[in-house]
């Protein structure tokens, strides 16, 4: 499985039926729940989509866009959490899950070079930005949720303010590569970062810290707030606290319980340091937990020999596929986690040009 990443090369056989399982949870109207019958969140709703165009079904990643500006908020949000039967939780709003559409938007442009579609739903990250940035402190953090009453829950979160310091970063590419100046989130994005990486004092004021997550320790990474000699400091740091031999990364330090999304994740994190055989070494780990229908389990608590909780879920399954695509190369999105410029590469923008001609010649 590793010589397969190193020669750059997508095990299409492996994971088509990883595609196939995500078109198989998705509701008709575009929604994609967690699993068959179960709630659907904006963040892992995206998470989802993402795999969706690494497989090539834009259609379908198409219709999971729209089903969410369908049901944007006028002020730029959506609610935490939506249910069957359009039963929606509307206790709380949480900044990051708003935030991710612009780096799913961003993904699929990446992907596709569809400009129409960038310009489709660049209004609808526009909104999403704006908001989240309303809760943007004058130390730069960014409170974790929102109430009904429009009022900031008191705190922010790690893991959480840096997924919305990449959706920044990637509504900013969005906006450049439509010639749209955005120097407000510019200054916010550069205030989040240094937040993140020099104000540990905004996180988890009002609660327990959360360090004993795994997100905590490589998400700065993943997402680009730390790079460099820092980020592979932080990898190192924490490294033997939170990773299991030939199983994967641990959700929290504390329990012995690796999970599939985490561990994906983690892979990219150690592509954007450059320690690509760590990197293709974890994820040849963790198809021992894929399902024969192409889902891969959430989890695996190691001492009982017990997968768990009894689920299969799409945003792991998009996790997976996220992986694939960042290790293979695969799309023209596979360095979105791993190299954290924003501007694109020669190879993205020659495909970006070709896409826009075919799009005007198919319109004559």
């Amino acid at each position: 499985m590793k010589s397969l990443f190193f020669l750059q090369q997508f095990p299409e056989s492996l994971l088509r039926p990883t595609i196939d399982f995500i078109l198989s949870v998705q509701c008709e109207d575009g929604r994609i729940p967690w699993q068959p019958g179960d709630k659907t969140d904006p963040w892992n709703h995206i998470e989802a989509a993402m795999g969706l165009s690494i497989g090539g079904e834009y259609g379908a990643a198409n219709a999971a866009y729209e089903w969410l500006a369908k049901l944007q908020r006028e002020d730029g949000s959506w609610f935490a959490s939506y249910g069957e039967a359009a039963k929606v939780l509307e206790d709380k709003r949480e900044t990051n899950f708003i935030a991710y559409i612009a780096t799913g938007v961003w993904h699929h442009y990446l992907i596709t070079g569809d400009e129409n579609f960038l310009q489709r739903y660049f209004p609808v990250l526009e909104r999403a930005i704006n908001f989240v940035l309303r809760y943007q402190s004058d130390e730069g953090e960014i409170a974790w949720a929102v109430n009904k009453d429009g009022n900031a829950r008191d705190d922010a979160l790690v893991t959480a303010c840096a997924s919305i310091y990449k959706s920044i970063d990637c509504a900013i590419a969005c906006a450049n590569q439509l010639d749209i100046k955005k120097p407000h989130w510019e200054q916010a994005f550069e205030r989040l970062g240094v937040a993140l990486t020099d104000k540990p004092h905004r996180f988890d004021r009002n609660w327990e810290s959360k360090a004993r997550y795994s997100m905590d320790w490589f998400y700065p990474v993943l997402t680009g707030a730390f790079q460099g000699d820092a980020a592979r400091a932080r990898i190192a740091q924490r490294w033997n606290e939170f990773v299991i031999n030939e199983l994967g990364c641990k959700c929290v330090s504390d329990e012995p319980w690796v999970t599939v999304a985490e561990s994906c994740e983690l892979t990219m994190a150690l592509l954007a340091i450059g320690d690509k055989r760590r990197a293709a070494q974890i994820y040849s780990w963790l198809h021992q937990f894929k399902n024969e229908d192409g889902g891969y389990w959430t989890g695996f608590v190691y001492p009982d020999d017990a997968l768990w909780p009894e689920e299969r879920t799409s945003w792991t399954a998009g996790a997976v596929l996220l992986a694939a695509d960042a290790l293979s190369g695969y799309t023209n999105a596979a360095d979105l986690f791993t190299n954290h410029g924003r501007e694109l590469t020669n190879e993205q923008a020659a495909f970006a040009q070709a896409q826009q001609r075919r799009s005007g010649e198919a319109a004559q």
